[in-house]
């Protein structure tokens, strides 16, 4: 069962003239599918503790040519100046003032899956997916070539702001040829209140190629922002990904990597921080295909007020999967006793030449250490900051890029203040 108004705008989406007629049977079997499977419920066991009802109960609209930016876009306001960036305002690509690195080719969607025969990269259906590929409107893909080692990072900027009651559907392909490489920024910002956010990227790393990947979630507070992840990964290739989530007023990410060919190297982390009543879940799946790969999975929260999280972390060993070396872990700080955190870490081995560990820990903050460094003459705000901080560094520290860190630094202090 899907909401009424869904299949309202979905009518609405097909009609338009300016989307490619070959696209409309992908979009009209993808909604069909996504009619007889409907959104999640709860008794489904990654979605058991997260309310969709501000989904099913709202009323969103496509966003059209009326909510695209009214005045110039100032991009320095969004910081990382030396990065090149791709912009996205309420789910419209401004071209004229986007810019892309040397190395990179950028396709539409159409014209990629035209080079694809017209196959929409779908590795995991989900409802998500569903509604993702049925609504897709700002479509492009992104290729690095064989060899190329693009040395600006470049940046996807998703800005919102303005108009409500949106909802976008950004799909965005990713493949990294043999031996290239990448650092990508994904960043989400804005102002804007009752906002539903759906997107899809698929990356696929080919042989020794390398791709890290930081995304940052710092929307409003009354946004929705559910993000699809599927990477593939080919033989000796690397996938480094980082989220940093502030935002939202229910935050999702949805991250399956498959490791397809020997040798990969799959490394996820994530910091979120919630206040007031925001609820931010991390769903991750990693699927081991092939011998001789490596993951982890590290994941911290920090959570304040009547905040809520949720970590569902797999790691599946396929039979023939010998020599994996895969870890998870998941660590919780509850600063408010009415903050909740829901912690499910999972191991699936069907292999038995593996290693593989997996633990998790939700907790207040160590009052002994609290009190030694009330002891030393610091204030009791300065100490609780000092062991937040220290909780929260060495998942910032992990992002190896200079302004990122002092983005991310900067936004912790006016988080925690």
């Amino acid at each position: 069962m899907i909401p009424n108004y869904l299949q309202t705008e979905f009518e609405k989406i097909i009609s338009r003239s300016y989307f490619s007629k070959k696209i409309r049977p992908i979009r009209e079997k993808a909604f069909n599918s996504l009619m007889i499977d409907g959104l999640p419920q709860k008794k489904s066991e990654s979605w058991r503790f997260t309310d969709l009802s501000s989904i099913k109960n709202g009323h969103f609209s496509i966003s059209d040519k009326n909510d695209a930016p009214k005045k110039f876009i100032k991009l320095p306001k969004y910081g990382f100046e030396s990065f090149k960036t791709i912009v996205i305002y309420n789910g419209h690509y401004q071209e004229d003032i986007s810019s892309l690195p040397d190395g990179i080719e950028l396709l539409s969607n159409i014209d990629y899956m035209e080079k694809h025969s017209l196959y929409v990269k779908q590795p995991y259906m989900s409802s998500f997916d569903l509604l993702n590929t049925a609504f897709m409107d700002s479509g492009m893909s992104f290729v690095i070539r064989k060899k190329e080692k693009v040395s600006t990072p470049l940046r996807l900027l998703f800005i919102y702001s303005g108009s409500n009651n949106i909802m976008v559907s950004p799909r965005i392909h990713l493949d990294l040829e043999h031996s290239s490489s990448l650092f990508l920024l994904e960043q989400h910002v804005g102002n804007c209140d009752e906002y539903l956010y759906n997107g899809s990227m698929i990356v696929n790393i080919e042989e020794g190629a390398k791709l890290e990947h930081v995304r940052i979630q710092n929307n409003s507070k009354k946004t929705i922002n559910i993000s699809n992840h599927h990477i593939q990964q080919k033989q000796q290739s690397i996938y480094r990904f980082n989220q940093i989530a502030f935002g939202s007023s229910l935050g999702r990410v949805n991250l399956h990597a498959n490791l397809i060919g020997q040798g990969a190297d799959c490394s996820l982390n994530g910091l979120s921080l919630s206040s007031g009543k925001q609820h931010l879940d991390s769903n991750i799946t990693i699927n081991h295909q092939a011998s001789y790969c490596k993951s982890s999975q590290d994941f911290r929260f920090i959570l304040k007020d009547r905040s809520s999280g949720v970590f569902n972390g797999r790691a599946i060993v396929q039979e023939g999967a010998e020599k994996t070396d895969s870890n998870q872990s998941n660590k919780n700080l509850l600063l408010s006793e009415h903050a909740l955190m829901n912690s499910n870490p999972q191991l699936e081995i069907h292999n038995d030449d593996v290693k593989c560990s997996h633990g998790s820990t939700t907790g207040s903050l160590d009052n002994d250490a609290l009190f030694y460094l009330r002891s030393r003459g610091i204030k009791k705000d300065d100490a609780i900051g000092i062991l937040v901080r220290g909780f929260a560094s060495k998942k910032v520290d992990s992002i190896k890029n200079d302004e990122i860190q002092t983005y991310v630094n900067e936004h912790f202090d006016k988080w925690l203040n």
